[in-house]
């Protein structure tokens, strides 16, 4: 439970955030972890950032199954399990169908033996074919804290012993997308901070799809910053990102779904440069830094040419022109060099001045980092997604993805196999070393080989680089820069002053902080949010839906933060208030009005149009990324509701599309083609139809309800009928669920196949079920 000093807007849903990660399971095989710095492989590419261990005394051998092998767990995984202080922390699934769980494990690294556990249940994604847990917890090396975003947008903080610190719902907070390939990725600790990246449609300025970058204060959950450096994604990437410090800021590194590399800020987010480099899909591999340059690979098109795939080095150091918006957009001069090697995710390891990655091809590649010279290949299989090499005491640990493992001894005049071994499984993920053992995931176990004992003389945690002085504050930072509230709710904040480089000087106490309403200049709605600052410096919600951004200002410094009120059931929108008179830029003639402001994943898929005299919500076509919208319009905490709208599609009799609602992690929607109405909450785990035929051009009126027990059990009930005629006495559907969501946030939800047809909503209702909503 978070602690009682963090912003009240976050209180009711932290009360109940125990619920998505039910089920700790524990076996007493030692004590559990506990609190305290942290030292092993703690994150997704290791100490050195590069899937590079320092230890010695390695095994250059194993049989699955008997000689070196210490253990092995039936769990499946995507990932790289991570390790610290003696316990490994593992994102595996067990299950299918409406049975699989996401299972974040806690074990004993000697043994395997299970400590504890937590279990997710999927809810509105499009995960398909099991693509669960592709990606990794992190380690914070200061507290020990565990850290997880897993495939349904739930972020958590645990301590090492399993107890939640604090929950994000980043569907439903940030309007984060999800994508059927299931592609997560793994959180960032940088000092304070815990960094996450991903597509997301949020609100206001940051409504439109992009990839972005999101850091929270990793005690508190707090927002920190949001960035956004690149343009439109072509896919979801995933990269790790890599840090350094250059010239007095803290830099992060990293592959963009847009194709490009970029250069951010750490301490504020601000986007420094990126340099366009794939034309037809994301950069997924994380990046290398050598000698002021950073290595970058990716397997589409070219941008400036007709070849798949190529990796690069890029010179560092650029800094944005001063009163210039946006990132700096590099050219083909900072090409360092290039060569033809590609991959679609896995991601290289540096040794020295030397690069080895493993291709699409499945080629064991050697490079001089120097040059980018090819010094030699080695066909170690017919393909390679996502597994990448790991590297220590002179050898690589390659998994492949079809289920083969190397243990390889490279130098530069090619690659000594010393052995080669058949898991179970495939393997898509990269090895961690720890204490003398390596560990490896498959889509079927999690295996531990090596030393018996550990390493004798375990090798020290790398030096962490000096982290500058900072100099003389210029601005404000915020924290948290975005809140979400309830009516009456108070938020409090901390001030800190910040460098040029975005560095702390200080913090200021937040009654000193002068505070007015801001609309920026480039805001399409100017909208302010209803709230208002007393003199303890904290931010009192008003009773209106609304969303705006504050300024504040200590002395010469001013800094800015934004947020929404959304009210408790019952609540209501015809969209009557709203103003058409916007000129849509597709369709010459048509004026529309923007959704309400703080609704979540609205703008771009949604415009407010007048239909027949009416003012109702109308599904976006221009834009084929959103053929489909999930929109969220009310609080992530809330629960024991009835939400009901009025809905229609165009289209005949053959074509149509789909339109629904959410409620409380489900989506009720009436299928258009399929003439049928469904609960889902992912299409693999919980879909269940019933027929219903429904006409185009036809209003319906769609009520739905969840009800949970106190054992978990719930049950999802829906019913429509043509609008105007009486409302049928029985459900359309009614659809039991074990262990129910038991809270989540109402919502919309519209699919436009091939952006083909529009669908309408109008007068949208949340109204509490008896005993009332929490």
């Amino acid at each position: 439970m978070r602690r009682s000093s963090l912003p009240a807007s976050w209180a009711c849903l932290l009360l109940l955030s125990g619920i998505g990660a039910a089920n700790c399971a524990q076996t007493p095989a030692k004590p559990a972890p506990k609190p305290g710095p942290a030292r092993g492989w703690l994150n997704w590419r290791g100490p050195l950032q590069t899937g590079v261990s320092l230890e010695k005394g390695l095994p250059a051998a194993w049989t699955p199954g008997g000689k070196g092998q210490l253990w092995e767990i039936k769990l499946a995984g995507r990932g790289t399990p991570v390790i610290a202080n003696g316990h490994l922390y593992a994102w595996g699934y067990r299950g299918e169908g409406p049975d699989l769980r996401e299972v974040l494990l806690c074990a004993d690294a000697a043994t395997g033996k299970t400590l504890w556990e937590k279990h997710y249940t999927d809810y509105l994604s499009d995960v398909i074919y099991d693509r669960y847990s592709i990606g990794a917890p992190a380690v914070d090396p200061e507290t020990g804290n565990v850290y997880l975003l897993n495939s349904p947008g739930t972020f958590a903080c645990y301590t090492p012993a399993g107890k939640l610190v604090w929950e994000r719902s980043t569907f439903e907070e940030i309007g984060r997308l999800s994508f059927p390939n299931g592609r997560t990725g793994s959180p960032m600790i940088d000092d304070d901070l815990v960094i996450i990246r991903g597509i997301t449609g949020n609100w206001g300025a940051q409504g439109q799809a992009s990839d972005r970058f999101y850091a929270f204060d990793k005690k508190t959950g707090d927002l920190v910053w949001a960035s956004t450096p690149g343009d439109r994604p072509k896919e979801n990437s995933f990269a790790l990102p890599v840090l350094t410090w250059l010239n007095g800021k803290r830099v992060l590194y990293s592959g963009l779904g847009d194709g490009s590399v970029a250069a951010v800020n750490a301490r504020t987010g601000e986007p420094l440069w990126r340099f366009p480099l794939s034309g037809g899909g994301g950069v997924n591999p994380t990046v290398l830094l050598h000698k002021g340059h950073v290595m970058a690979l990716h397997d589409a098109e070219n941008l400036d040419s007709n070849e798949q795939g190529r990796m690069v080095a890029i010179k560092v150091g650029t800094e944005p022109n001063v009163g210039t918006p946006g990132p700096v957009v590099l050219d083909k001069s900072a090409e360092v060099w290039r060569n033809e090697l590609s991959s679609f995710s896995s991601s290289p390891v540096l040794v020295g001045d030397r690069v080895y990655v493993v291709t699409k091809q499945g080629d064991l590649a050697c490079v001089d980092a120097n040059n980018g010279k090819e010094l030699w290949k080695q066909k170690l299989g017919l393909d390679q997604l996502h597994a990448s090499p790991t590297f220590g005491d002179g050898k690589l640990y390659i998994p492949m993805q079809s289920g083969d493992f190397f243990i390889i001894r490279p130098s530069d005049a090619g690659a000594q196999i010393l052995a080669r071994v058949k898991l179970e499984g495939r393997c898509l993920g990269a090895p961690a070393i720890a204490n003398g053992r390596v560990y490896v995931f498959t889509t079927e176990k999690l295996y531990c080989f090596g030393s018996k004992t550990g390493s004798a003389a375990p090798v020290p945690a790398p030096a962490a680089s000096a982290k500058p002085k900072p100099g003389p504050a210029t601005a404000l930072q915020i924290v948290p820069s975005e809140v979400l509230m309830q009516p009456g709710q108070k938020a409090k904040f901390v001030i800190r002053g910040i460098d040029a480089n975005g560095l702390v000087t200080g913090t200021f106490p937040a009654a000193r902080a002068k505070w007015v309403s801001f609309i920026p200049p480039t805001a399409a709605v100017r909208a302010e949010m209803d709230g208002a600052f007393n003199p303890q410096g904290e931010l009192v919600a008003g009773s209106k839906p609304s969303a705006g951004a504050f300024e504040a200002t200590i002395e010469n410094l001013k800094g800015y933060m934004r947020g929404r009120v959304l009210p408790s059931p019952p609540q209501r929108e015809d969209f009557n208030a709203s103003e058409i008179s916007v000129a849509h830029a597709t369709e010459a003639g048509v004026k529309f009005a923007y959704p309400p402001l703080p609704w979540i994943g609205a703008r771009f898929r949604w415009e407010v149009r007048d239909l027949e005299g009416e003012k109702v919500l109308a599904k976006t076509l221009d834009n084929p990324l959103f053929q489909r919208a999930m929109t969220f319009i009310g609080h992530p905490a809330l629960k024991n509701y009835t939400v009901e709208a009025d809905v229609m599609s165009d289209g005949n009799r053959r074509v149509m599309s789909s339109v629904g609602l959410i409620n409380q992690r489900y989506i009720i929607s009436l299928l258009g083609n399929a003439q049928q109405i469904q609960v889902a909450s992912n299409d693999e785990r919980l879909k269940v139809s019933a027929p219903f035929a429904w006409r185009p051009k036809v209003w319906y009126r769609l009520r739905t309800r969840v009800d949970v027990g106190t054992d978990g059990n719930g049950t999802i009930r829906a019913k429509a009928w043509p609008r105007g005629e009486a409302e049928p006495a029985a459900w359309t559907i009614e659809v039991p669920h074990k262990e129910a969501h038991t809270r989540g946030a109402p919502g919309l939800y519209g699919f436009s196949p091939q952006s083909l047809f529009r669908v309408y909503i109008d007068n949208v209702s949340v109204t509490p079920n008896s005993g009332g909503v929490s």
